[in-house]
């Protein structure tokens, strides 16, 4: 095998793949990097047991050459050393080598690296997806969709299927939940998608953040396919292929009271900024608790007190409150993390109550949807 490649091509590609690679696998060629060259490009390859990356270079694309004197063959590097490596090279272009004794040369200007490779046909394969099932969302949808849910998943392995988001696909409908049982959060958008039907799946969260951070803007569409245990995204130069979580979300759709008693129209930045303010003293305790109550003339008033640190109270302005008085604790972190994705000037606050789940929506879209569970305080 052998080819020569831009430097900066190589180094996104090997940044993508990295991020499926894991150095404590049980499969030790999987700590390493797959690298494949065909005559009409490269193909990277990083695996765990969770996620799959491929990522693709064309050999040439709109009238740039990426990479050239291509033989064709394949090698597993050991991605320990091989990312580094590239990034430190001297020159732009990276020629790369590899005798039938797997001993693999990189040059680049003056530089010689020298790596024993791995046999390339010992790596697995990964499944190739050919579902019916598949449907397109323009990718800054789905990394909107997966910044504004995937951050309420839950950290704790005590119950795997709520460290995953629940996905569910219906009459044209696109919906992510996540949920740690503290909070909620979720989105749903329309999409075209040619009578696919997904009730309910879950996809771990860890592999859509990594999703999310390898998706390139640049890219118009995303093609989502699903089997019964793994989920694949697709775009012209990425494969992400993930595992599917096993087991049945829970119902969350009971968890969302129909009516309120208090309702709060107030302006994002503002709420954000003061509870953030609050929450300096809060920082020592478990959960950061905030209080909130409501006074006169659209005027709220936020505290936070501290016994051993001290106490903090400020009033906000809103646009207005309707309904019964209210006095009620929460965290201030699930409150900044909630407001923080929404993307909007002005939020809705509806409270059934001091112990009762609190939602915040975007004013004028129901789409979107914050749930948090008080404190008790007392």
């Amino acid at each position: 095998m052998k080819f020569t490649i831009l430097r900066d091509q190589l180094i996104n590609s090997v940044q993508d793949v990295m991020k499926a690679i894991s150095s404590r696998t049980t499969i030790p060629i999987l700590t390493g990097m797959k690298i494949e060259a065909k005559h009409h490009g490269i193909t990277l390859t990083g695996s765990d047991s969770d996620i799959s990356i491929e990522s693709y270079i064309p050999a040439e694309e709109d009238g740039i050459v990426n990479v050239e004197n291509i033989e064709e063959g394949s090698i597993v590097l050991h991605a320990k050393y091989f990312p580094d490596i590239v990034r430190k090279l001297p020159e732009q272009h990276v020629e790369i080598t590899v005798d039938e004794n797997l001993k693999v040369t990189i040059r680049s200007g003056k530089a010689e690296f020298n790596l024993n490779g791995q046999d390339a046909e010992e790596y697995p394969q990964l499944p190739k997806l050919q579902t019916d099932d598949s449907f397109e969302i323009p990718t800054d949808i789905l990394k909107s969709l997966i910044k504004q849910t995937v951050f309420a998943v839950s950290t704790m392995e005590t119950r795997p299927i709520l460290t995953g988001v629940n996905i569910s696909l219906v009459d044209d409908q696109l919906k992510f939940t996540a949920t740690d049982s503290h909070r909620l959060a979720s989105r749903e958008v329309p999409v075209n998608s040619s009578n696919v039907q997904i009730q309910s799946i879950v996809v771990p969260g860890k592999s859509l953040n990594e999703l999310n951070k390898i998706l390139d803007d640049t890219e118009e569409t995303v093609e989502i396919s699903v089997t019964n245990n793994q989920i694949l995204f697709r775009t012209k130069h990425l494969y992400f292929l993930s595992r599917i979580l096993d087991g049945n979300y829970p119902e969350t759709s009971r968890l969302i009271p129909e009516q309120s008693k208090t309702v709060l129209h107030v302006k994002t930045k503002e709420l954000i900024s003061s509870i953030d303010r609050a929450s300096l003293l809060a920082r020592e305790e478990r959960n950061n608790v905030v209080k909130l109550s409501t006074l006169n003339n659209n005027v709220l008033e936020i505290t936070s007190n501290s016994p051993e640190v001290g106490r903090v109270s400020e009033e906000l302005n809103v646009v207005s409150i309707e309904g019964e008085e209210l006095k009620i604790s929460f965290s201030s972190k699930y409150m900044l993390d909630a407001l923080k994705v929404m993307d909007v000037d002005e939020v809705k606050v509806d409270f059934t109550g001091a112990m009762r789940p609190f939602i915040i929506r975007p004013v004028n879209d129901p789409s979107m949807l914050q749930l948090i569970l008080p404190v008790r305080t007392y």
